[in-house]
């Protein structure tokens, strides 16, 4: 199984907090925003991805789903390494 805890549950009342006025919202237990904080922010941009319909065998899906409710990135993570071993494969047959 995933190391996440899927039992974290929030307990924000959205609907309170979306009737609050921006003013009346206590922002007290937040840092400000330094100029410290912008020198040494970093800009992550998610790395492109195609959305493509793949087929995959029922009992193959079900796996992925039972072991963790990331099961698409855990499918993409799979191929990604199913890849990189062919591909460690395929350089040592070359040699």
């Amino acid at each position: 199984m995933s190391g996440k805890n899927s039992s974290n549950i929030s307990r924000t009342n959205w609907a309170a907090l979306e009737a609050m006025a921006d003013d009346e919202i206590d922002y007290s237990d937040i840092p400000p925003l330094t100029e410290e904080f912008f020198e040494k922010a970093t800009l992550r941009i998610p790395a492109a991805q195609v959305r493509q319909w793949v087929q995959i065998d029922l009992d193959v899906l079900k796996w992925f789903q039972s072991y963790t409710e990331e099961h698409k990135a855990s499918i993409n993570a799979a191929l990604r390494r199913h890849i990189e071993d062919m591909g460690e494969h395929q350089q040592s047959e070359t040699k």
